[in-house]
């Protein structure tokens, strides 16, 4: 296990290049959170449809993480967008956070005792947390936490909305109170695998020197295990926590499955 947190930099040109890179990315997360947000207020999209598209851009800013040399700023980015989304509130006294609460909220949301964006909370801190895992344990196999966060991203919502209206034969797991169906389970699988081969082939495959070399067979074996952990993981998880649980979860497996293996 490789631990890193700060790595020295090389010149003095390293620590701009990553400032710029962190600049970027925050620039394109303002633009994936409010840019559903005005064309909600002006009618373009509906409520669902400004929840969904912020739900499907605004965490791939931390595809980027693999190319910082301080893999931490990674967490920068999380860690910032999950305190906008928990000040983002009925009441919040910024205008622009309180419009993007009335844009993406859910009615269950409002019900809380302090009506705030849970979902896309849970979202932001899982997101977090696994960068700073990964930045921190294993920084040169990073494609392990990107191919998780793209599965919660991705294969999740796709595996929802599939089920829901393709679905003709339900799971019940009596103690997660949800009922999900084998529709859905086999396109979160195959959605699955086809962002995990992407994310081990891009990253590990293709090798841009950050990132500890894969073969294509690995690609293939790392992306059918991940696709199977991840799925088991989200028939097992109530569906009010599975932004949190499919991700972290599926993370943590895949990487100490290979780290127990590579010994």
């Amino acid at each position: 296990m490789d631990i890193q947190i700060l790595p020295s930099y090389g010149t003095f040109l390293d620590p701009l290049y990553d400032i710029i890179i962190t600049l970027l990315a925050f620039v394109y997360v303002a633009l994936t959170i409010f840019a559903p947000m005005v064309l909600y207020k002006k009618g373009k999209i509906t409520k669902f449809q400004a929840r969904k598209l912020v739900h499907l851009t605004a965490g791939l800013a931390v595809l980027v993480t693999p190319f910082f040399i301080w893999k931490i700023w990674g967490t920068v980015i999380a860690g910032t967008l999950s305190l906008v989304v928990f000040t983002t509130s009925e009441k919040a006294r910024v205008k622009k956070l309180k419009e993007l609460y009335d844009a993406i909220s859910e009615d269950a949301e409002a019900e809380l005792k302090r009506p705030y964006l849970q979902g896309p909370f849970h979202y932001c801190v899982a997101i977090t947390f696994i960068i700073t895992v990964a930045a921190i344990f294993f920084p040169s196999q990073i494609y392990f936490a990107i191919a998780g966060i793209l599965i919660m991203i991705v294969s999740d919502t796709l595996a929802s909305l599939f089920g829901k209206k393709y679905g003709k034969h339900p799971i019940n797991i009596s103690w997660t109170k949800t009922t999900r169906s084998a529709e859905g389970s086999l396109m979160l699988f195959v959605s699955a695998f086809i962002l995990c081969f992407g994310a081990f082939l891009i990253y590990g495959y293709l090798d841009f020197g950050t990132q500890l070399h894969l073969n294509i067979v690995q690609v293939i074996i790392y992306s059918l295990l991940t696709s199977v952990i991840a799925t088991v993981i989200e028939l097992i998880s109530p569906s009010t926590w599975d932004d949190l649980t499919i991700p972290i979860a599926t993370t943590l497996t895949i990487f100490l499955i290979v780290w127990f293996y590579s010994f």
